[in-house]
C-alpha cells in the first residue's frame, strides 16, 4: 500500500512538471524582417503593377486556352509533382503511426511443444515424453501523462504540412517552367518571323542593288556587302529554330509526355506571352503568407520544436498500464474447457534513471536541431522578400529597356525608308543603305529578343510571388 501511495505521489508532482516537457507553439514566431516587410513592395511601380491581390490561378491572366490546357496536364501529370505527392502520403502514413500510439496495444500469442527427456532425467515411472500448449492475450496502454505520444503526434502533424508546403513549392516551379517553355517557344516563333522579313526586305534591297550593278550604277562590293548581311541574317534562323524545338520538348517533358505526343497547337503560338496591364502583386503580408517555401520552413520549425518535447518526455517515467491473460495444458483441447488461466493486471513504470546523459544528449540535440529550423525559416523569409523584390525590379528595368529599343526600332525604320527612297533615285550609293537595312535589322531584333525577355521576367516574377495553392496548402492536418 505504502509502494502504491508512493507511485502515485510521484506521477502526481511529476505531472505538475509535465509542461518541461517542451514548448507548445501552434504557430512560430516571424523574423523582425518578416514584421517589417507588411506593406507595399520597395521595387512596386504603379506603371508596372498594382497592390490588388495575386490570383491564385496567374497564368490565366494571360488569357490563352491552349496555355490553360498545358498547364492543366502538367499539375496532372507531371513527375516531380508526382514525387511531391507520394511524399505527403508517406508523412501520412507517418502521422498514422504516431497516432497508433494514443491507442491500446493488443498482442495474441500461441504456441506448441513435444520434448523428449533422457532416461536418467525422469523419475522412476515419470513420463519421458509430453506435448505442451499455451495461448494468450496481452493488453497495454501508454498514460501520456509528459507529452511524449502527443509531441510526436504533433511533430507528424507539422511534418505532413511541411511535404504539402513542398508540394505546393513543386507545382509553382512546374507551372511557371511549363509557362516559360510556352512563352519561350513563342517568343522564339516571332523572331522567327521576323528574321524571315528581315530576309524578305533584304532580298528586296538585294535585287535593287544587283539591278544598279547591271546598269552600272554601283560596283560589284556593294552587291557582296548586302549579300553578305542577308546570308548572316538568314544563317540565324536554324539557331532560333533549335532554341524553339529545345522549347517544345522540355514542354513536353513538364506535360508528362514525349517530344512526339505533344499537341502541334502547343507550338502554333508566333506571338510573345505577355500581359499589357499592371500586374497584380499584393503585398509583403501575402507574399509571406503565399509563398510554399516559406510555409515549408515554418512547419519543419513547428515540427522541430514538438520534437523538443518528445525528448524532453524521456526525462520522466514511461508509465503504462497492461494487463494480460493466458491458459497453459498439454493437449489443445483442454486449452477451452476451463483449465488453468493466469492473469496479470498491473502498471509498468520504465525510467532511464539516474543517468539521465543520453536523454540530455538527445534534448541538446533535438534543440540545435530547432535552432538550424529557426535560422532556415529566417533564410526562407528573406530569400523570398530579395527574389520578389528583384524580380520586380527586373520586370520594370525590361520595360524601360524596351520602351527604348521601341523608340530606337521607330527611328531606324524611318531612316530605312528614306535611305531605300534616296537609294532609287540615285542620292546615295547603295553602301549607305546597306547600313541602313543593317541598323534596322540589329534594331527589329534587339527589340524582338527584348520582348521575349519581358515575357520571361513577368513569369518570373509571378514565380517570385508564390504563384497560387495558399488555401489548399493550409488545409488543416487532424
Amino acid at each position: 500500500m505504502q509502494i502504491k501511495s508512493f507511485i502515485l505521489s510521484a506521477a502526481s508532482a511529476l505531472a505538475l512538471s509535465a509542461c518541461a516537457a517542451g514548448p507548445d507553439l501552434e504557430t512560430s514566431p516571424l523574423p523582425a524582417a518578416a514584421k517589417e516587410a507588411s506593406g507595399p513592395f520597395l521595387s512596386a511601380e504603379a506603371a508596372v503593377v498594382k497592390s490588388s491581390p495575386l490570383p491564385a490561378q496567374w497564368w490565366r491572366l494571360y488569357d490563352d486556352p491552349v496555355l490553360d490546357g498545358l498547364v492543366k496536364d502538367a499539375l496532372t501529370a507531371n513527375t516531380d509533382i508526382r514525387q511531391a505527392t507520394a511524399r505527403i502520403a508517406r508523412a501520412r502514413a507517418i502521422l498514422r503511426g504516431a497516432r497508433s500510439d494514443r491507442l491500446p496495444q493488443v498482442g495474441l500469442s500461441a504456441s506448441g511443444g513435444y520434448s523428449r527427456l533422457a532416461e536418467d532425467q525422469v523419475p522412476s515411472g515419470g513420463d519421458r515424453s509430453g506435448a505442451a500448449f499455451s495461448i494468450g492475450a496481452d493488453l497495454s496502454y501508454e498514460v501520456d501523462l509528459f507529452g511524449r505520444v502527443s509531441k510526436a503526434v504533433d511533430a507528424a502533424r507539422q511534418d505532413v504540412s511541411a511535404a504539402q508546403a513542398n508540394a505546393d513549392a513543386v507545382r509553382v516551379m512546374v507551372v511557371a517552367d511549363t509557362t516559360r517553355a510556352y512563352a519561350d517557344a513563342a517568343s522564339i516563333a516571332a523572331r522567327i518571323a521576323l528574321e524571315k522579313s528581315i530576309i524578305g526586305l533584304l532580298d528586296d534591297t538585294l535585287r535593287l542593288t544587283r539591278h544598279r550593278h547591271d546598269v552600272g550604277l554601283t560596283d560589284g562590293l556593294a552587291v557582296a556587302r548586302i549579300e553578305t548581311l542577308r546570308d548572316q541574317r538568314a544563317a540565324t534562323v536554324p539557331a532560333l529554330e533549335a532554341e524553339r524545338n529545345a522549347a517544345l520538348f522540355a514542354l513536353a517533358t513538364l506535360t508528362g509526355r514525349t517530344p512526339s505526343e505533344l499537341p502541334a497547337i502547343s507550338g502554333e503560338r508566333n506571338i510573345p506571352l505577355e500581359i499589357k496591364a499592371p500586374l497584380p502583386v499584393g503585398d509583403g503580408s501575402e507574399l509571406l503568407a503565399r509563398r510554399p517555401d516559406v510555409r515549408a520552413a515554418e512547419k519543419r520549425l513547428l515540427a522541430d520544436f514538438a520534437r523538443i518535447g518528445v525528448a524532453r518526455a524521456d526525462l520522466y517515467p514511461r508509465i503504462t498500464l497492461g494487463g494480460s491473460i493466458g491458459s497453459s495444458a498439454s493437449s489443445i483441447g483442454n486449452l477451452f474447457s476451463g483449465g488453468p488461466l493466469g492473469l496479470l493486471l498491473g502498471p509498468l513504470i520504465d525510467w532511464a534513471f539516474p543517468n539521465r546523459e543520453p536523454v540530455l544528449a538527445r534534448i541538446d540535440m533535438a534543440d540545435a536541431e530547432a535552432d538550424e529550423s529557426l535560422a532556415a525559416f529566417d533564410g526562407a523569409v528573406l530569400s523570398a522578400l530579395q527574389e520578389t523584390e528583384t524580380a520586380l525590379s527586373d520586370y520594370a528595368r525590361a520595360l524601360d529597356q524596351r520602351r527604348l529599343l521601341t523608340a530606337a526600332e521607330q527611328a531606324a525604320q524611318k531612316a530605312a525608308r528614306i535611305t531605300r527612297a534616296q537609294n532609287r533615285e540615285g542620292v546615295i550609293d547603295s553602301l549607305q543603305t546597306l547600313e541602313a537595312e543593317r541598323t534596322l535589322a540589329e534594331t527589329q531584333a534587339a527589340l524582338a529578343e527584348q520582348d521575349g525577355l519581358v515575357s520571361r521576367r513577368q513569369i518570373a516574377l509571378f514565380r517570385a510571388l508564390g504563384g497560387g495553392w495558399s488555401n489548399t496548402a493550409q488545409e488543416p492536418v487532424r
